[in-house]
């Protein structure tokens, strides 16, 4: 059965994780045969290049972003009539572009489906007409990651009437089953490719593909490679990724006394060419949710190493058969593991190898099969 499928996030043109699995799933599903509209909230300050060819609708509601949302805390705040006058404009700028969901929502034929990737996206899917329509809502983080913001509350309170709420975990989706939420499946991210070729490993080079970033963990790589480098000369660590640590990190290097072995590449649009030229990728974040790039190091056919900071992480990582894992934050214990990888050759090639063979079961089609099964059992 074909549908109207849309996809609603925060942006269609922000730089990110969650904006490539959009545009990736709309690719799947207008493949398909569905009719697919991906919509944003806002534009984003820092766009993804997108092609003029999309087999697919795009649409953002604003033009400009919209205030922030204020909520007076003191006597003081109540009598600030300016900031209640933008808030009310807020609101009916809100209903607003919702309005114009609802339209979208009407024209959709019998069995259409919307899907949330973002719970503030969220907020405006609340204010519109989607009478007819299945919502499913998403989260593309770790529970506990989750847990640990302001977005926990907003989960539990504008998703709470969803059709599913997909977490990425099956580990992840028993958690929220235990905040009370009845309405909980989980889904995996697929593979966004798979390479024409896979890495023949014999380059002596660890890799990183990262914005530079305090969640991202690269300072605590270069702490580990300042662990594990001197015992393994002639090893390069590769960071591509740009961001606003860069310098701060670069000034960690040079501190380290590691900048004769660490290599910054920048921002790359040749991911595959970036993993082909490794033998091991480095995962260092601290948070993550279910790591595209470790999917697309693992079907590179590169032995991972990463902390073990999310059940998306371990669910893709079978430690000790095609990846290893390092408790969070445990620096030492990460470079052990690089350690492990960088001086045996064999047990690079047959983890890689494992981890080629391993990471089809999240292919594009068994990912698309799941969302389908899943379209069709709303219906029942």
């Amino acid at each position: 059965m074909n549908r109207d499928i849309f996809i609603v996030g925060n942006s269609v043109d922000e730089l990110g994780g969650i904006t490539t699995w959009s545009h990736q799933m709309a690719r799947l599903f207008a493949a398909r045969g569905h009719r697919v509209h991906l919509v944003g909230i806002t534009p984003s300050t820092v766009r993804h290049d997108m092609a003029d060819d999309l087999p697919y609708t795009t649409t953002t509601l604003y033009d400009v972003h919209p205030p922030q949302a204020w909520k007076p805390q003191t006597v003081k705040d109540r009598a600030n009539l300016k900031a209640r006058r933008e808030q009310q404009r807020r609101r009916q700028g809100m209903q607003e572009q919702a309005d114009k969901l609802s339209a979208m929502f009407r024209a959709a034929q019998p069995g259409g489906i919307v899907i949330v990737t973002q719970v503030w996206a969220m907020e405006w899917v609340n204010l519109s007409d989607t009478a007819g329509l299945k919502v499913i809502g998403m989260s593309h983080e770790s529970f506990e990651a989750c847990r640990q913001s302001s977005r926990f509350a907003r989960v539990q309170r504008h998703y709470k009437d969803v059709d599913r709420l997909l977490p990425l975990t099956a580990e992840d989706a028993d958690l929220w089953i235990r905040q009370g939420m009845n309405n909980v499946d989980f889904m995996p991210n697929p593979l966004p490719w798979v390479p024409e070729r896979t890495s023949p490993r014999s380059e002596k080079v660890v890799t990183t593909v990262a914005r530079l970033s305090q969640e991202k963990g690269i300072d605590m790589l270069l702490d580990a490679w300042a662990m594990v480098a001197p015992h393994h000369p002639g090893w390069t660590l590769r960071v591509y990724g740009a961001g606003e640590d860069e310098q701060l990190l670069k000034q960690q290097a040079h501190r380290l006394d590691i900048d004769d072995t660490v290599e910054w590449m920048g921002r790359t649009s040749d991911v595959p060419g970036a993993l082909y030229g490794a033998s091991v990728f480095a995962q260092p974040s601290r948070a993550e949710g279910f790591p595209l790039t470790l999917l697309e190091a693992m079907v590179t056919g590169l032995p991972c190493v990463a902390f073990d900071v999310a059940p998306g992480v371990r669910e893709i990582i079978q430690d000790g058969e095609d990846g290893l894992l390092a408790q969070p934050g445990n620096i030492q214990a990460f470079a052990r593991q690089l350690g492990v990888l960088m001086g045996d050759q064999q047990l690079r090639d047959t983890m890689g190898e494992r981890a080629v063979v391993n990471i089809q079961r999240f292919s594009a089609d068994a990912v698309v099969k799941r969302w389908e099964d899943l379209f069709t059992f709303l219906e029942l």
